[in-house]
């Protein structure tokens, strides 16, 4: 090829080089925009928090060893919350995770393209439903259904909203691990089906291995996002925090519990709260930000670790 040619080729009007680069900078912009509302919001909290740990009637060690979070007495111990926030967290992937993984292996290997166009749709449905109604749900429904099989719920519990935040994050799962499954290369399956595996081992001996980077990633951000929710906590699990009661592991589940989201609202709620009880607010959102970004840091880095690349 000549040279004249490949200019011919490369080169373009001055007026479409104008609006390419103007794309470019209203791209960027839209980038810098994102960036800089993340650090905004980042930024706040830890000021805010800050704030909170330099007052008189604070002690920041006991914030993160204390036991009780009581506003009325001026108490902010986080722990508490901290395990109300990771025992849900805890059930609701127990459900979550294998539910949403086999349904996310149906839809790859097994559903016909008919079946995949009409059950994924309506299984990530789940997801667009106003958090709200799961949390009532889960007092109304869930509550007393669990009770005929004789467990002895009081009316706000753990075990209700655990099970409604774990229906809630199955979109997440199998959608985003079917997509993970479905990118892994049909020559994997031939190759495998060619040495006399069954479906079923293909789908666990080879699929599923190949697409672990993405499934791990999908598991993360799912818990992520349990981790985060508000509303069906706050409607279904009560706003009294208790610490985790290792002498009786069951009783946990039975009674009500706060996570740290459901104690963000009842002080944004209160209309009395000023001073110290208000600052907490932010130190507790701080924190759950810091456990929420060190999980999805975690995930980044074994995604990478493990991620196949196929030619």
């Amino acid at each position: 090829m000549s040279t004249e040619t490949a200019d011919e080729i490369t080169s373009r009007p001055s007026e479409r080089a104008t609006v390419e680069r103007m794309y470019r900078y209203v791209f960027f912009a839209c980038a810098s925009v994102s960036i800089a509302v993340t650090l905004g919001i980042v930024g706040l909290l830890g000021w805010n928090a800050v704030e909170f740990f330099t007052l008189p009637e604070v002690n920041p060690v006991g914030f993160f060893t204390g036991t009780e979070f009581l506003l009325s007495r001026d108490q902010f111990g986080v722990l508490p919350l901290l395990t109300g926030t990771l025992l849900v967290t805890i059930i609701s992937a127990m459900i979550a995770l294998p539910i949403g993984t086999a349904a996310a292996v149906y839809l790859s290997e097994y559903a016909s393209d008919r079946a995949r166009s009409v059950l994924k749709p309506a299984l990530e449905i789940l997801a667009g439903i106003p958090t709200v109604v799961y949390g009532i749900f889960a007092l109304v429904y869930v509550t007393p259904f669990l009770r005929t099989f004789g467990f002895p719920l009081n009316t706000f519990n753990v075990l209700s909203a655990s099970v409604m935040v774990g229906i809630m994050i199955i979109p997440m799962v199998s959608s985003l691990s079917e997509d993970a499954m479905s990118a892994v290369p049909d020559s994997l399956r031939q190759a495998a089906y060619g040495m006399g595996a069954t479906k079923f081992e293909v789908s666990t001996g080879v699929v599923i291995p190949a697409a672990i980077s993405g499934i791990f990633s999908s598991y993360i951000l799912a818990l992520s996002r349990a981790i985060g929710e508000t509303m069906i906590v706050a409607v279904a699990m009560g706003s009294r925090s208790r610490m985790f009661d290792f002498a009786n592991p069951l009783q946990n589940l039975w009674e009500g519990n706060q996570p740290m989201t459901a104690a963000m609202v009842q002080i944004n709620s209160a209309d009395n709260v000023s001073g110290p009880g208000f600052l907490s607010m932010f130190a507790i959102g701080m924190t759950l930000f810091v456990v929420t970004f060190l999980m999805n840091l975690a995930s980044n880095r074994i995604a990478a670790r493990y991620r196949e690349e196929y030619e």
